[in-house]
């Protein structure tokens, strides 16, 4: 098994994207594999459903984070979070950084109308699915309290809105079922024991080509278990390690290394080149290295920088 260098896993002084605080923060671009999450819950449907993320609903730049229909009006999706799929099925996503709002529901009930009118759809056949990752109190109660919709958790994580002419759908994807739903729960926030699962069934249903954005996003936002799991145990993870060569992670992991390796090298010349006399400029030219970790280095040797 090829053998490569992986990044020590950040002290307590980083944030938790594993930067330094005064480092610009690591972006995840959630929305991406959020859709390719999606269809790989609904994977068993595949022939029989159309996905069209970012669609625009009308001229106008009005867009819903996913538009999922469903090609044959007799399939019967069985799937938790599609049981109330209809003809066509309108599916907004917050990022784990984002929720639901009651604006947000209004706006994208709203984009339904608009939907079955321009499309000439019947808004019966119109249905709404919210998928955050936290739990959606506020809007649950507005529902309930102001619009007087009954509102049940169906099944865990699930929230079904009734009392209203569209099929409407609240979904907390922190509480959904690990078994049912491996691919949407809680995309943040992954455990050691659900990282190999994901990596074994992405690996073993040859699924690399369309689940760049999702394995980005979720080693990105799990990097140090991903790390804990490649600890493990060489011979298990051969085929985990060769899926995430395929999608470019290995690269980016030995580069990142290479990079903290020169700077860890560069730093120490700093050291040696403060403790001899030579001026800050000196040896921020020499090093390559910002100014202010230059400076920083004077306060720890305790030496004024000027």
């Amino acid at each position: 098994m090829k053998q490569f260098n992986v990044p020590a896993i950040p002290d307590k002084s980083s944030g938790e994207d594993g930067r330094k605080h005064n480092d610009a923060p690591l972006s995840i671009t959630w929305h991406p594999a959020f859709i390719e999450a999606l269809q790989l819950e609904l994977d068993a449907y595949r022939d029989s459903l159309e996905f069209h993320p970012e669609y625009q609903l009308t001229a106008e730049p009005l867009r819903i984070d996913c538009l999922v229909i469903k090609k044959a009006k007799d399939v019967i999706i069985k799937k938790n979070i599609a049981v109330i799929f209809r003809e066509a099925n309108l599916v907004e996503y917050k990022s784990p950084d984002d929720y639901v709002s009651v604006a947000d529901f209004y706006k994208v009930y709203g984009y339904a109308c608009l939907y079955a009118s321009f499309e000439k759809v019947p808004v019966t056949e119109v249905t709404v699915s919210f998928v955050e990752s936290r739990n959606p109190r506020e809007l649950l109660a507005h529902l309930r309290e102001i619009r007087g919709y009954k509102v049940e958790e169906s099944s865990p994580g699930i929230y079904t809105v009734e009392g209203d002419i569209l099929p409407i759908q609240i979904i907390d994807s922190r509480r959904l079922s690990a078994d049912e739903n491996l691919w949407l729960k809680d995309l943040n926030r992954l455990g050691i024991q659900e990282i190999p699962w994901i990596l074994a069934e992405i690996a073993k249903l040859g699924k690399a080509a369309r689940t760049g954005a999702y394995l980005d996003a979720i080693i990105r936002a799990n990097e140090e278990n991903i790390r804990e799991v490649f600890k493990m145990s060489d011979t298990q993870f051969t085929a985990f390690e060769e899926l995430l060569e395929e999608v470019g992670w290995v690269a980016k992991w030995e580069a990142r290394g290479r990079a903290e390796g020169e700077e860890r090298k560069a730093i120490d010349v700093a050291k040696n080149l403060i403790d001899m006399g030579f001026a800050p400029e000196t040896i921020v030219s020499a090093t390559k290295l910002e100014t202010e970790k230059v400076k920083a280095l004077y306060q720890e040797a305790g030496k004024h920088y000027s």
